[in-house]
């Protein structure tokens, strides 16, 4: 199959622009998820404390036979643990969990302004970031308003913000704010949680090109240049999820897949989470 591509981060590092995801994937099966997604060429795994499954995660990087500089591995802060000195603990916590060494990318999952300050959250990243126990740290679920109060007060730019995405909710107004400050988009929800396999314009170009709707919908976020990793435990769909990278959508299909969105959530909204 062909590679990967790769996005090179703000800090320089590298990340696959296809990973695989494990939110929601029950703890007593994502070992063998993970070692599946692994053995189909996936070489990013985005998980988070809160998904409960950073231990299986980690057992599958380690029984994978893969050498650990080969696998990017991206987990988060849980949402809880919002002072400096619980998210340092946190992270220690979720280091001890992986048992994989260093992690390669840590996240604030959301800004939760309610609950406590994301912009003291974010000055105990940039501490880990500095001590060289993770390679790169980012943000998740972060409105334009969240990042520029975060860069009006810390040193470090986020090297990605990880955003509800797909194409009924193209957040273009995030994506351009973090393209303009250098910070990569990742893009969660990529499929609206099946929402879009069924829309009539996502159909006909995945019937024209001989595709699924799932890799239609997937390449886009490519060609867009979202950072992407659908979930899935089954075989024949985690390969399915990988064959993005011997066809392309031309400018007209990029063009109608954009058009689709309607500021649709499958997810919470930023501005409401958690008190919603």
């Amino acid at each position: 199959m062909p590679a990967v591509p790769t996005r090179t981060l703000n800090n320089g590092v590298t990340i696959p622009q296809l990973g695989f995801g494990v939110f929601r994937i029950p703890p007593e099966r994502t070992r063998e998820a993970t070692l599946l997604a692994l053995e189909t060429g996936y070489r990013h795994i985005d998980t988070a404390e809160a998904y409960g499954n950073e231990k299986e995660v980690g057992e599958a990087v380690r029984a994978s036979g893969i050498d650990r500089s080969e696998i990017f591995v991206t987990s988060k802060l849980n949402d809880r643990a919002h002072a400096p000195e619980d998210a340092l603990r946190a992270f220690d916590r979720t280091l001890e969990v992986l048992g994989i060494g260093h992690l390669d990318l840590f996240l604030i999952h959301w800004p939760m302004p309610s609950v406590g300050d994301f912009v003291e959250t974010w000055h105990a990243l940039e501490e880990m970031y500095r001590g060289g126990r993770v390679r790169a740290v980012g943000v998740s679920n972060f409105q334009p308003h969240h990042l520029r109060r975060l860069l009006q007060n810390s040193v470090i730019v986020p090297a990605v913000n990880q955003i509800e995405v797909h194409p009924y909710l193209t957040q273009d107004d995030v994506r351009a704010f973090n393209a303009e400050h250098d910070i990569a988009t990742e893009a969660w929800s990529p499929i609206a949680k099946g929402k879009v396999l069924d829309d009539p314009t996502v159909t006909a170009i995945a019937q024209r090109l001989g595709r699924t709707p799932a890799q239609v919908t997937l390449r886009w976020h490519i060609q867009r240049g979202d950072i992407v990793f659908p979930k899935s435990v089954t075989r024949a769909r985690v390969e399915e999820n990988f064959r993005l990278f011997d066809f392309t959508l031309t400018e007209g299909d990029m063009a109608e897949i954009s058009a689709l969105n309607r500021d649709e959530r499958t997810g919470f909204d930023p501005d409401r989470y958690p008190d919603r």
